[in-house]
C-alpha cells in the first residue's frame, strides 16, 4: 500500500515526485516510456524554462527524473491499463502488477494534434513546433506559417507577429473559428496574412523546415510557400483515457481540477496538461505537481495518515 501513485513522468509527475518525497510519502511513479519527461523529450530546445535557458528537451526531462530518484522515488516502466479510483483504497493495474494506493496523481498529459503530413515527424524540432510560446523566439526576424483557425492558431498568430518577419495563417475554411476579437486583431495586422481555404500537403527541407506544399481546396491551385518555421495548432488532445467515467471531465476530455489539483473524487489529482487550465507550459505542469502533493498531504492528514 503505498500513499500516492503519479502516474506519468512528466514535469508534472516528477515535480509530484520530488514534493512527496520531501513530504516522506511512500510513492510509486509509473512511467509506460523508458524515458522521463513526456512531451517536454521530444522538444530540440527549451529556451523558457527559468534559470536553464537553451536547455534541451530531452537533457531537461532527465534533470527532472534525476532529482526525483537522488530523493529515492521510485519509478517503474510499465503501462497502466486500467485503474479503480473509487474508495479508501485506489488500484492502479499495469501490464505486469495491480498497485494498490490512498492517493492517485493523473498526471498523464495531453497531445498535440497532429497535421499528418510528410516531413512533419521528420522536421519536428527543426522548424516544426506544437507551441508558439515556447519556440517562436528562435524564429525572429524570419517568415513563419500557422496552421489553424481556432482561438490558439489566433493567439500564435498575433503572438509571433510580434517578432517575426512574415506570419501566413493557413486555415482550410473560408472563415476563421476564433474569438470575434482576435479575429479582428490578426485581419488588422499588417505582418499577418491568411492563406484560405488552404491545406499542407507536404512540409519540406533538409534538416530544417524550408517549405511548404499547399493546396488550395475549392481552385485545387497548388502552391510552395517559404518558411522557416511552421506552428501547428489545430487542438490538443488529453491523456485521459484511463480515467473517463471515474472523474468529472469538460466537454473535450480534460480533467476537472483548479489550483489545488483536487479532481471530482476523494483522493484522486490531476496535474499537468491533462487537467482543465489556461496555459500548459513546463513550469505550469511542475506547479501542478507542488500543488498535488500539498492537497495529497493536507487529504491523508485528515484521514490521520502521516
Amino acid at each position: 500500500m503505498y500513499d500516492m501513485i503519479i502516474i506519468g513522468s512528466g514535469p508534472a509527475g516528477l515535480a509530484a515526485a520530488i514534493y512527496g518525497q520531501r513530504a516522506k510519502l511512500s510513492l510509486l511513479v509509473i512511467e509506460k516510456l523508458p524515458m522521463s519527461g513526456g512531451q517536454v523529450a521530444n522538444t530540440y530546445e527549451v529556451d523558457n524554462y527559468p534559470g536553464l535557458p537553451g536547455i534541451g528537451g530531452y537533457e531537461l526531462g532527465e534533470k527532472f527524473r534525476g532529482h526525483a530518484g537522488a530523493l529515492g522515488a521510485a519509478v517503474v516502466c510499465e503501462e497502466v491499463r486500467s485503474v479503480c479510483l473509487s474508495g479508501d483504497e485506489k488500484q492502479v493495474i499495469t501490464d505486469k502488477e495491480t498497485y494498490t494506493a490512498r492517493t492517485v496523481v493523473a498526471a498523464t498529459g495531453a497531445w498535440h494534434r497532429r497535421l499528418g503530413v510528410p516531413g512533419e515527424e521528420e522536421l519536428r524540432g527543426m522548424g516544426v513546433s506544437y507551441c508558439a510560446t515556447c519556440d517562436g523566439a528562435f524564429f525572429r526576424g524570419k517568415d513563419v506559417a500557422v496552421i489553424g483557425g481556432g482561438d490558439t492558431a489566433l493567439e500564435d498568430a498575433l503572438f509571433l507577429a510580434r517578432n517575426c518577419r512574415k506570419v501566413y495563417l493557413v486555415h482550410r475554411r473560408d472563415a476563421l473559428r476564433g474569438a470575434r476579437t482576435l479575429q479582428e486583431k490578426v485581419l488588422a495586422s499588417e505582418k499577418i496574412e491568411v492563406l484560405w481555404d488552404t491545406v499542407v500537403e507536404r512540409i519540406e527541407g533538409e534538416g530544417q523546415v524550408e517549405a511548404l506544399l499547399l493546396q488550395n481546396k475549392k481552385t485545387q491551385e497548388a502552391g510552395r510557400l517559404l518558411v522557416s518555421g511552421v506552428f501547428a495548432a489545430i487542438g490538443m488532445q488529453p491523456d485521459s483515457e484511463l480515467f473517463k467515467g471515474q472523474v468529472e471531465m469538460d466537454e473535450n476530455g480534460y480533467i476537472r481540477a483548479g489550483e489545488d489539483c483536487a479532481t471530482s473524487v476523494e483522493g484522486v489529482f490531476a496535474a499537468g496538461d491533462v487537467r482543465t487550465k489556461p496555459l500548459r507550459q513546463i513550469v505550469t505542469a511542475a506547479a501542478d505537481g507542488a500543488n498535488a502533493v500539498t492537497s495529497a498531504e493536507r487529504y491523508l492528514s485528515g484521514r490521520g495518515i502521516g
